[in-house]
């Protein structure tokens, strides 16, 4: 029988994803997709009088970007693992991120808990930090990933 994805993981295993630019157009793009036009994203005149002196991007524009990356340094193995997202904990916008950074995002696996689900065998819990290019964490949190 072979090993389920649940059963290998292992408590403390780190990786790193691959970065990401963010973009004019993300950050507008962003806006209308979620209806968020908020002038700290959209409003470049009053921005750079404002104490950041820019726009920045939507902390929701960023944790959304991070989930992409996650996604896409899974491997086949745990992509085809992963039933759901199951949650967040602990989501913390610690610091801005504006427009032309680059961001990545580093993983570590907190913790996991079986669980009696009809598809899946159980529920991992992963540290997640997204950090720019300057090597600053801009948002943190713990995320859930129920998995068979």
């Amino acid at each position: 029988m072979t090993e389920s994805y649940f059963e290998t993981v292992e408590i403390g295993e780190q990786r790193e994803t691959q970065a990401r630019t963010i973009t004019e157009a993300d950050v507008m793009n962003f806006a209308g997709v979620s209806g968020d036009f908020n002038h700290l994203h959209t409003d470049a005149e009053t921005m750079a009088e404002s104490s950041f002196g820019e726009r920045i991007a939507h902390g929701m524009l960023v944790f959304s970007v991070a989930t992409g990356l996650l996604w896409q340094s899974r491997s086949e193995t745990e992509r085809d693992a992963v039933v759901a997202f199951y949650g967040i904990d602990e989501v913390r916008f610690v610091g801005p991120t504006f427009i032309g950074d680059t961001i990545h995002v580093e993983i570590e696996v907190l913790d996991k808990e079986e669980r009696d689900h009809p598809v899946a065998t159980g529920v991992v819990r992963y540290d997640i930090e997204v950090v720019t290019q300057n090597g600053d964490t801009v948002l943190s949190c713990e995320m859930l990933s129920l998995v068979t």
